[in-house]
């Protein structure tokens, strides 16, 4: 699948498309942002079920705001509306498919439910 641009208008139709979406926050001045580029295209190519998002974060400085992005690239993992993953830096081939099983093994129903516990408790 190839990756999706996107903007502060078609994020939450995308997000509530897919199970897990994985975003790279770039900007086109970003050398490390240009060296990720390609290897983020050929891994989306292998996995169909995972919606690959990009955020220009010059021109979506709304989005790129809204997860206090400070450093690109950064790559996000969110699996259903839980962000998993969040940090900046540009990731080889191998450490990116090595993120994305970590992702698809994470217990969902565990994570929702220490969410909870966390909230009775704050």
């Amino acid at each position: 699948m190839a990756t999706t641009e996107l903007t502060r208008e078609n994020f939450e139709d995308v997000l509530a498309g897919g199970d897990m979406i994985l975003i790279d926050f770039w900007a086109g001045w970003c050398g490390p942002c240009r060296f990720f580029a390609p290897v983020y295209e050929r891994v989306s190519e292998k996995h169909a079920d995972i919606v690959f998002g990009k955020v220009d974060t010059e021109a979506q400085q709304e989005l790129a705001g809204a997860f206090q992005i400070s450093s690109i690239p950064t790559l996000v993992i969110i699996r259903d509306r839980v962000v998993l993953y969040a940090q900046p830096g540009a990731l080889r081939e191998p450490e990116l498919e090595r993120l994305i099983e970590e992702a698809r093994a994470v217990d969902m129903d565990d994570v929702r439910r220490r969410a909870a516990e966390h909230q009775h408790s704050a």
